[in-house]
Protein backbone atom coordinates (compact mmCIF):
# COMPACT_ATOMS: atom_id res chain seq x y z
CA UNK A 1 0.00 0.00 0.00
CA UNK A 2 3.35 2.21 1.23
CA UNK A 3 4.65 1.96 -2.19
CA UNK A 4 1.38 2.31 -3.90
CA UNK A 5 0.77 5.36 -2.30
CA UNK A 6 4.93 6.53 -3.03
CA UNK A 7 3.99 6.40 -6.97
CA UNK A 8 0.74 7.90 -6.93
CA UNK A 9 2.58 10.77 -5.54
CA UNK A 10 4.89 10.71 -7.54
CA UNK A 11 2.66 10.76 -10.70
CA UNK A 12 1.17 13.52 -8.87
CA UNK A 13 4.44 15.56 -8.75
CA UNK A 14 5.46 14.73 -12.64
CA UNK A 15 1.85 16.05 -13.86
CA UNK A 16 2.09 19.13 -11.21
CA UNK A 17 5.41 19.90 -12.69
CA UNK A 18 4.60 19.25 -16.27
CA UNK A 19 1.35 21.38 -15.66
CA UNK A 20 3.70 24.30 -14.12
CA UNK A 21 6.15 24.01 -17.12
CA UNK A 22 3.50 24.21 -19.90
CA UNK A 23 2.03 27.35 -17.48
CA UNK A 24 5.69 28.64 -17.46
CA UNK A 25 5.65 28.83 -21.47
CA UNK A 26 2.38 30.79 -21.87
CA UNK A 27 2.94 32.91 -19.62
CA UNK A 28 6.45 33.82 -21.72
CA UNK A 29 4.49 33.58 -25.00
CA UNK A 30 1.35 35.85 -24.11
CA UNK A 31 4.19 38.34 -22.70
CA UNK A 32 6.20 37.74 -26.57
CA UNK A 33 3.05 38.83 -28.11
CA UNK A 34 2.20 41.69 -25.17
CA UNK A 35 5.62 43.43 -26.05
CA UNK A 36 4.34 43.95 -30.07
CA UNK A 37 2.84 46.76 -31.25
CA UNK A 38 -0.84 45.97 -32.66
CA UNK A 39 -1.80 47.93 -35.05
CA UNK A 40 -5.16 47.66 -37.05
CA UNK A 41 -4.81 48.48 -41.08
CA UNK A 42 -8.41 49.39 -42.71
CA UNK A 43 -7.58 49.35 -46.26
CA UNK A 44 -9.90 50.35 -49.10
CA UNK A 45 -8.85 47.63 -50.86
CA UNK A 46 -6.71 46.76 -54.22
CA UNK A 47 -8.53 48.49 -57.03
CA UNK A 48 -4.65 49.58 -58.62
CA UNK A 49 -1.29 48.83 -58.85
CA UNK A 50 -0.86 52.22 -56.68
CA UNK A 51 -3.11 50.71 -53.46
CA UNK A 52 -1.05 47.03 -54.14
CA UNK A 53 1.80 48.58 -53.89
CA UNK A 54 0.33 50.83 -50.68
CA UNK A 55 -0.24 47.55 -49.19
CA UNK A 56 3.13 45.89 -49.03
CA UNK A 57 4.89 48.88 -47.82
CA UNK A 58 2.49 48.48 -44.18
CA UNK A 59 2.72 44.47 -44.72
CA UNK A 60 6.54 44.72 -45.25
CA UNK A 61 6.91 47.72 -42.12
CA UNK A 62 4.28 46.30 -39.75
CA UNK A 63 6.22 42.75 -38.84
CA UNK A 64 7.33 41.20 -35.56
CA UNK A 65 10.88 41.56 -36.83
CA UNK A 66 10.33 45.54 -36.43
CA UNK A 67 8.07 45.06 -33.18
CA UNK A 68 4.35 45.32 -35.00
CA UNK A 69 1.74 43.08 -35.27
CA UNK A 70 -0.63 44.00 -38.06
CA UNK A 71 -3.97 43.34 -38.28
CA UNK A 72 -5.32 43.87 -42.06
CA UNK A 73 -8.90 44.38 -43.68
CA UNK A 74 -9.69 44.56 -46.92
CA UNK A 75 -12.76 46.88 -47.57
CA UNK A 76 -12.77 45.63 -51.25
CA UNK A 77 -14.21 49.76 -51.79
CA UNK A 78 -17.18 49.28 -49.74
CA UNK A 79 -17.55 52.23 -46.71
CA UNK A 80 -19.49 49.60 -44.22
CA UNK A 81 -16.69 47.68 -44.38
CA UNK A 82 -14.17 50.14 -43.27
CA UNK A 83 -16.44 50.73 -40.23
CA UNK A 84 -17.50 46.87 -39.46
CA UNK A 85 -13.16 46.44 -39.77
CA UNK A 86 -12.72 49.70 -36.98
CA UNK A 87 -15.21 48.62 -34.80
CA UNK A 88 -13.20 45.07 -34.74
CA UNK A 89 -10.14 46.79 -34.14
CA UNK A 90 -11.65 48.35 -31.11
CA UNK A 91 -12.99 45.62 -29.61
CA UNK A 92 -9.31 43.77 -30.31
CA UNK A 93 -7.95 46.82 -28.16
CA UNK A 94 -5.47 47.19 -30.69
CA UNK A 95 -2.95 49.93 -30.16
CA UNK A 96 -3.37 52.30 -33.26
CA UNK A 97 -5.66 52.36 -36.31
CA UNK A 98 -4.67 53.04 -39.43
CA UNK A 99 -7.32 54.25 -42.26
CA UNK A 100 -7.27 54.68 -45.56
CA UNK A 101 -11.16 55.99 -45.92
CA UNK A 102 -12.83 54.83 -48.93
CA UNK A 103 -14.79 58.44 -49.17
CA UNK A 104 -14.48 61.61 -46.70
CA UNK A 105 -17.65 61.91 -44.69
CA UNK A 106 -19.60 59.89 -42.70
CA UNK A 107 -16.79 58.67 -39.98
CA UNK A 108 -17.42 60.73 -36.75
CA UNK A 109 -19.79 58.05 -35.22
CA UNK A 110 -17.17 55.23 -35.29
CA UNK A 111 -14.35 57.37 -34.65
CA UNK A 112 -15.81 58.88 -31.76
CA UNK A 113 -15.78 54.99 -30.65
CA UNK A 114 -11.96 54.60 -31.49
CA UNK A 115 -11.49 57.83 -29.24
CA UNK A 116 -13.59 56.87 -26.33
CA UNK A 117 -11.79 53.48 -26.65
CA UNK A 118 -8.67 55.72 -26.10
CA UNK A 119 -6.69 54.35 -29.67
CA UNK A 120 -5.43 56.91 -31.71
CA UNK A 121 -6.45 57.05 -35.39
CA UNK A 122 -3.78 57.34 -38.07
CA UNK A 123 -4.88 58.76 -41.61
CA UNK A 124 -3.55 57.28 -44.85
CA UNK A 125 -3.65 58.48 -48.09
CA UNK A 126 -7.08 60.44 -48.63
CA UNK A 127 -8.37 62.39 -46.06
CA UNK A 128 -12.14 62.79 -43.83
CA UNK A 129 -14.36 65.58 -43.10
CA UNK A 130 -15.14 65.66 -39.44
CA UNK A 131 -16.81 68.32 -37.35
CA UNK A 132 -14.22 67.49 -34.24
CA UNK A 133 -10.47 66.69 -35.88
CA UNK A 134 -9.37 65.01 -32.55
CA UNK A 135 -10.93 62.25 -33.53
CA UNK A 136 -7.60 61.33 -35.44
CA UNK A 137 -4.44 61.87 -34.45
CA UNK A 138 -2.64 62.81 -38.03
CA UNK A 139 -2.88 62.36 -41.18
CA UNK A 140 -0.30 61.05 -43.97
CA UNK A 141 -0.31 61.37 -47.30
CA UNK A 142 -0.06 63.24 -51.13
CA UNK A 143 -0.99 66.91 -51.84
CA UNK A 144 -3.83 65.99 -54.30
CA UNK A 145 -4.90 69.56 -54.78
CA UNK A 146 -1.47 69.96 -55.96
CA UNK A 147 -1.20 67.07 -57.86
CA UNK A 148 -3.84 68.37 -59.92
CA UNK A 149 -2.53 71.96 -60.10
CA UNK A 150 1.01 70.23 -61.79
CA UNK A 151 -0.14 68.28 -63.82
CA UNK A 152 -2.18 71.91 -65.37
CA UNK A 153 0.85 73.24 -65.13
CA UNK A 154 3.05 70.61 -67.34
CA UNK A 155 0.46 70.38 -69.73
CA UNK A 156 0.92 74.08 -70.54
CA UNK A 157 4.25 73.85 -70.57
CA UNK A 158 3.83 70.83 -72.91
CA UNK A 159 1.47 72.26 -75.78
CA UNK A 160 3.89 75.10 -75.28
CA UNK A 161 7.18 73.28 -76.62
CA UNK A 162 4.53 71.55 -79.33
CA UNK A 163 3.39 75.06 -80.88
CA UNK A 164 -0.31 74.11 -79.76
CA UNK A 165 0.04 77.22 -76.86
CA UNK A 166 -2.72 78.70 -78.93
CA UNK A 167 -4.86 75.82 -80.16
CA UNK A 168 -8.35 75.35 -78.72
CA UNK A 169 -7.91 72.32 -76.79
CA UNK A 170 -10.63 69.48 -75.83
CA UNK A 171 -10.19 67.77 -72.55
CA UNK A 172 -11.87 64.65 -70.88
CA UNK A 173 -11.61 63.72 -67.37
CA UNK A 174 -11.54 60.09 -65.92
CA UNK A 175 -12.18 60.65 -61.97
CA UNK A 176 -11.52 58.97 -59.39
CA UNK A 177 -14.28 57.24 -57.04
CA UNK A 178 -16.44 60.02 -56.09
CA UNK A 179 -16.18 61.73 -52.56
CA UNK A 180 -12.53 60.14 -52.27
CA UNK A 181 -9.78 62.20 -50.90
CA UNK A 182 -7.57 62.09 -54.61
CA UNK A 183 -10.46 62.33 -56.76
CA UNK A 184 -11.70 65.47 -55.16
CA UNK A 185 -8.33 66.92 -54.81
CA UNK A 186 -6.94 66.54 -58.80
CA UNK A 187 -10.37 67.20 -59.61
CA UNK A 188 -9.90 70.72 -57.81
CA UNK A 189 -6.54 71.11 -58.75
CA UNK A 190 -7.31 71.00 -62.12
CA UNK A 191 -10.51 72.72 -62.00
CA UNK A 192 -9.05 75.54 -60.43
CA UNK A 193 -6.05 75.84 -63.10
CA UNK A 194 -8.52 75.96 -66.08
CA UNK A 195 -9.45 79.73 -65.35
CA UNK A 196 -6.29 80.96 -66.37
CA UNK A 197 -6.43 79.30 -69.59
CA UNK A 198 -9.47 80.33 -71.18
CA UNK A 199 -9.14 77.89 -75.02
CA UNK A 200 -9.12 74.55 -72.81
CA UNK A 201 -12.62 73.31 -72.96
CA UNK A 202 -13.56 70.38 -70.38
CA UNK A 203 -16.03 68.35 -72.37
CA UNK A 204 -17.23 65.67 -69.82
CA UNK A 205 -16.19 64.36 -66.33
CA UNK A 206 -16.67 60.94 -65.13
CA UNK A 207 -15.68 58.39 -62.71
CA UNK A 208 -13.90 55.15 -63.60
CA UNK A 209 -13.73 53.81 -60.09
CA UNK A 210 -9.82 54.01 -60.23
CA UNK A 211 -10.14 51.06 -62.14
CA UNK A 212 -8.84 50.03 -65.41
CA UNK A 213 -11.98 48.24 -66.40
CA UNK A 214 -14.05 50.93 -65.75
CA UNK A 215 -11.56 53.74 -66.80
CA UNK A 216 -11.83 51.69 -70.44
CA UNK A 217 -15.60 51.74 -70.37
CA UNK A 218 -15.94 55.67 -70.24
CA UNK A 219 -13.02 56.27 -72.22
CA UNK A 220 -15.17 54.21 -74.83
CA UNK A 221 -18.15 56.85 -74.01
CA UNK A 222 -15.80 59.67 -74.40
CA UNK A 223 -15.09 58.40 -77.63
CA UNK A 224 -18.56 57.58 -79.01
CA UNK A 225 -19.89 60.72 -77.62
CA UNK A 226 -16.76 63.19 -78.77
CA UNK A 227 -14.90 62.89 -82.21
CA UNK A 228 -12.56 65.84 -81.48
CA UNK A 229 -10.68 65.19 -77.93
CA UNK A 230 -7.04 66.35 -77.23
CA UNK A 231 -6.19 65.34 -73.82
CA UNK A 232 -7.48 62.88 -70.92
CA UNK A 233 -6.67 63.54 -67.60
CA UNK A 234 -7.01 60.02 -65.99
CA UNK A 235 -7.02 60.51 -62.32
CA UNK A 236 -4.84 57.43 -61.77
CA UNK A 237 -2.48 55.16 -63.57
CA UNK A 238 -5.08 52.37 -64.36
CA UNK A 239 -7.71 54.11 -65.73
CA UNK A 240 -5.08 55.56 -67.81
CA UNK A 241 -4.38 52.23 -69.35
CA UNK A 242 -7.80 51.11 -69.90
CA UNK A 243 -8.28 54.42 -71.45
CA UNK A 244 -4.87 53.63 -74.01
CA UNK A 245 -6.83 50.46 -74.10
CA UNK A 246 -9.77 52.29 -75.77
CA UNK A 247 -8.36 54.75 -77.66
CA UNK A 248 -6.19 51.79 -79.58
CA UNK A 249 -9.82 49.93 -79.98
CA UNK A 250 -10.78 52.99 -82.18
CA UNK A 251 -7.76 53.17 -84.17
CA UNK A 252 -6.39 56.31 -82.73
CA UNK A 253 -2.80 56.78 -81.42
CA UNK A 254 -2.51 57.45 -77.72
CA UNK A 255 0.24 59.97 -76.54
CA UNK A 256 0.06 61.27 -80.08
CA UNK A 257 -3.70 61.64 -81.37
CA UNK A 258 -4.71 62.45 -77.68
CA UNK A 259 -2.15 63.72 -74.59
CA UNK A 260 -2.52 60.71 -72.19
CA UNK A 261 -1.84 63.21 -68.30
CA UNK A 262 -2.34 60.46 -65.29
CA UNK A 263 -1.30 60.20 -61.75
CA UNK A 264 0.27 57.60 -59.34
CA UNK A 265 3.41 56.89 -61.50
CA UNK A 266 3.66 53.94 -60.95
CA UNK A 267 6.15 51.62 -62.98
CA UNK A 268 3.51 50.09 -65.31
CA UNK A 269 2.94 53.89 -66.13
CA UNK A 270 6.87 54.22 -66.90
CA UNK A 271 6.70 51.36 -68.92
CA UNK A 272 3.13 53.19 -70.70
CA UNK A 273 5.16 55.97 -71.58
CA UNK A 274 8.48 54.36 -72.49
CA UNK A 275 6.46 52.34 -75.11
CA UNK A 276 4.94 56.07 -76.28
CA UNK A 277 1.64 55.54 -75.24
CA UNK A 278 1.22 58.03 -71.66
CA UNK A 279 2.68 61.56 -72.11
CA UNK A 280 3.08 62.52 -67.90
CA UNK A 281 2.42 60.87 -64.25
CA UNK A 282 1.82 62.92 -62.05
CA UNK A 283 3.62 60.96 -58.77
CA UNK A 284 1.36 59.60 -55.86
CA UNK A 285 3.80 58.14 -53.03
CA UNK A 286 2.46 54.92 -51.89
CA UNK A 287 5.00 53.97 -49.39
CA UNK A 288 3.43 55.12 -46.29
CA UNK A 289 4.27 52.12 -44.18
CA UNK A 290 7.88 53.88 -42.96
CA UNK A 291 6.34 57.39 -42.29
CA UNK A 292 3.49 55.71 -40.13
CA UNK A 293 5.65 53.71 -38.45
CA UNK A 294 7.51 56.87 -37.38
CA UNK A 295 4.79 58.53 -35.96
CA UNK A 296 4.05 55.48 -34.10
CA UNK A 297 7.52 55.70 -32.70
CA UNK A 298 7.07 59.39 -31.23
CA UNK A 299 3.77 58.98 -30.21
CA UNK A 300 5.13 55.85 -27.87
CA UNK A 301 7.65 58.03 -26.53
CA UNK A 302 4.94 60.79 -26.09
CA UNK A 303 5.99 63.23 -28.63
CA UNK A 304 3.59 65.57 -30.45
CA UNK A 305 3.19 64.68 -33.95
CA UNK A 306 2.60 67.13 -36.93
CA UNK A 307 -1.27 66.74 -38.17
CA UNK A 308 -0.65 67.20 -41.34
CA UNK A 309 2.24 64.99 -42.89
CA UNK A 310 2.60 65.09 -46.81
CA UNK A 311 5.01 62.62 -48.40
CA UNK A 312 7.88 63.96 -51.03
CA UNK A 313 6.04 63.42 -54.96
CA UNK A 314 7.41 64.79 -58.30
CA UNK A 315 6.04 65.16 -61.69
CA UNK A 316 7.87 62.19 -64.49
CA UNK A 317 7.07 62.99 -67.91
CA UNK A 318 7.75 60.61 -70.49
CA UNK A 319 11.39 62.01 -71.83
CA UNK A 320 12.02 60.98 -68.09
CA UNK A 321 10.70 57.74 -67.88
CA UNK A 322 13.69 55.82 -69.62
CA UNK A 323 16.36 56.82 -67.11
CA UNK A 324 14.28 56.56 -63.83
CA UNK A 325 12.48 53.22 -64.57
CA UNK A 326 14.76 51.31 -62.44
CA UNK A 327 14.99 53.55 -59.62
CA UNK A 328 11.24 52.94 -58.96
CA UNK A 329 10.46 50.98 -56.19
CA UNK A 330 6.52 50.29 -57.06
Amino acid sequence: MKKLLSVLLACIMVFSLASCNSSSKETTADKKDGDLIVVGYAQVGAESDWRTANTVSFQSTFVEENGYKLIFDDAQQKQENQIKAIRNFIQQDVDYIVLAPVVETGWETVLGEAKEAGIPVILSDRMIEVSDDSLYTCWVGGNFKKEGEDAVAWLAEYLEKEGRADEDINIVTLQGTIGSSAQVGRTDGVDGKLSEHPKWHMLDKQTGEFTQSKGQEVMESFLKSYDDIDVVIAENDNMAFGAIDAIKAAGKDPGKDIIIVSFDAVKAAFESMIAGDMNVSVECNPLHGPRVAEIIQKLEKGEKVDKIQYVDEGVFPADTAADLIDTRKY
